[in-house]
Formats: C-alpha cells, structure tokens, sequence
C-alpha cells in the first residue's frame, strides 16, 4: 500500500551534453513548483533523479543550487549498472530530453524506461513516434510548458495514478518483444 503523502519519483537520464537541453525540464519543474505551491494544488511533492555524468553535469548542478523550492527536489546521482534498472523500476515517470539531430536514432533510455515498466514524457522529434505513442505509452512534448502541463496532469491527485497506470498497462506487449524475435522478424528478412 502505498502512503497517500509520499512524493512522486520522476528520473531522467543523459550523457550531459548539449544534445539534451535540460533547461526545459528545470523550467517545467519550476513551473510545476508554482503550481504545487497553491492551496488547491493536488499535485504531490516532486523528488527527481538526473543520473548520468558528462560535460554539462556541472554546469547544471549549479543551476539546480540555485533554485530554492518547497515542492521539488532533484538529485543528480551517479548509479553503478546494477543500480540503474532498479531505480527505473521504482520510480513512477520518466523524461527523455534527447533529441536526434539526424531524426533516425532511437533514445535507448526510452527503452530502458519501457524495459522496466516506466512510462516516459518525451521531447517530441521526428522518428520519435515509433517509439512513445502519445497518450498511449507515455506523452510527447516540445517545449517546457507542455511538459510542464503533462507532469501536472499525469502525477494529478498522486499516488491515484489512473493516468500512469494506463500507461504502464499499454506497456506490456513492448515488454514481452525480446531483440531476438524482433531481429528475425523485422531485420533478417532483409538480408535473405
């Protein structure tokens, strides 16, 4: 059972570089944290987990010094392998800020989300779709307004996650999908 006050866990991921603008969900927590601040607020407290290392991770972690919230907290751990998937499993969304530059490549994180049952909000771009179904498996955004606005309504009355649940539901038939059937099925017969 979960308990009513508990905060809700959001996690990121990145390689902290300038393919990924993590502005855009510090200005979504922000927001967030003005909204979650109002008496009639329904949202929960915010903790949010940025893991990874790379270039900008200073940088960042001087922005997020900066802020003084009530409602939000990040952290920015460095996790060992192991410790990776468990986090995903426990947390109750995902953010994927990668964006492809070519449009073609897949954010592998996104799938490491799915893997674990984690619904994702997604940076919106062009090949994205193959992946996160807007509305469905998780929701697409382009800037921070809109993710702000999809954090408000889908930890809305948390840890009631009726938003989530359903999301975390339509994941199923990608969890069962292994790489090896998906290979023979979908690749192989290119090559024969």
């Amino acid at each position: 059972v979960l308990r009513h006050d508990r905060p809700a866990l959001l996690i990121s991921s990145t390689s902290w570089t300038e393919d990924e603008d993590f502005s855009i969900l510090l200005s979504a927590l922000g927001r967030y944290e003005q909204v979650a601040g109002l008496s009639d607020s329904n949202l929960p407290r915010l903790v949010c987990a940025i893991t990874g290392k790379g270039p900008m991770k200073d940088y960042y972690s001087k922005e997020v010094a900066k802020r003084d919230w009530q409602f939000v907290s990040i952290i920015m751990p460095w996790l060992e392998a192991g410790d990776y998937p468990r986090l995903l499993g426990s947390a109750d969304v995902g953010v994927s800020l990668h964006y492809s530059s070519s449009g073609l490549d897949l954010p592998m994180k996104v799938v490491d989300m799915f893997g674990c049952g984690l619904p994702v909000l997604a940076i919106n771009f062009n090949c994205l779709n193959e992946l996160v179904r807007d509305g469905e498996n998780g929701r697409v955004f382009a800037n921070e307004k809109e993710l702000s606005d999809q954090l408000n309504s889908t930890l809305s009355r948390f840890p009631e996650k009726r938003e989530l649940s359903n999301y975390c539901k339509n994941l199923e038939p990608f969890r069962k999908v292994r790489w090896q059937s998906s290979w023979e099925e979908h690749v192989l017969p290119l090559f024969q």
